[in-house]
């Protein structure tokens, strides 16, 4: 199981906000004297993402992208503390890991943070050492595949046999370069509409579902055991 991590385990930035954190990062841009790197849109913009891999597209693996995307990390592992889990994500989590089922976090964001939430949710032994995210080489941010082939690999998983569950076109682009099957996640119409026009065939406004599958699997796994 290939899971990006804010939307389907998380709501990341749920107490500390994108918009800010983007507004933050152009301001420093700024203050370095760089206020025309960016367009006004880019400027503008309420992701923060969206400021850092324009800038990476400017000056690919300057030091000032590596200084960006600490400065991105930091503020991650700040929203980390306040991030809000996503309903049936932490009992799917470790239900899948009950029975066997190994899991990876594949995500733009940076791993740290990822580890970090996880960490305070009782989850990380469920995920280590799987944990692939963003680094300072950009240009392997989904819709590139390049974190979920390191998690493909690194478990010897064939990708036919792996799920890969995210909630943006970008996750759903990236699992089809890979061959991964796709599972998208929405928690409400809005989230759903670009997963849809994405051509995401399979989207679930709650993990409920697959816990109850999952958990009904076991049960009727228990009955039919056979015994000494």
């Amino acid at each position: 199981m290939l899971w990006d991590f804010d939307g389907p385990i998380c709501r990341l930035f749920a107490g500390h906000k994108a918009e800010r954190v983007a507004a933050e990062l152009v301001e420093w841009l700024e203050l370095q004297g760089l206020r025309g790197l960016l367009t006004g849109p880019e400027r503008r913009t309420l992701d923060p993402q969206v400021v850092l891999r324009a800038v990476g597209r400017r000056h690919p693996g300057s030091d000032l992208v590596a200084a960006l995307e600490e400065r991105l990390t930091q503020e991650e592992l700040r929203a980390a503390a306040s991030a809000l889990p996503t309903a049936y994500a932490d009992p799917l989590i470790r239900t899948w890991t009950a029975v066997g089922v190994r899991l990876a976090v594949t995500t733009n964001n940076s791993p740290r943070a990822a580890r970090a939430y996880l960490g305070t949710r009782g989850l990380a032994g469920c995920f280590t050492p799987h944990l692939y995210g963003r680094t300072q080489q950009l240009h392997h941010l989904k819709p590139d595949p390049h974190c979920l082939n390191r998690a493909l690999s690194a478990m010897g998983a064939a990708p036919s046999a792996a799920l890969m569950i995210g909630d943006s076109a970008s996750d759903l682009d990236a699992a089809r370069e890979a061959g991964v099957p796709f599972l998208g996640y929405a928690r409400n119409a809005a989230k759903e509409k670009p997963l849809r026009a994405a051509g995401a065939e399979h989207v679930v406004r709650s993990l409920e579902p697959l816990l109850l599958v999952l958990r009904s699997g076991r049960r009727a796994g228990r009955r039919h055991a056979p015994v000494d």
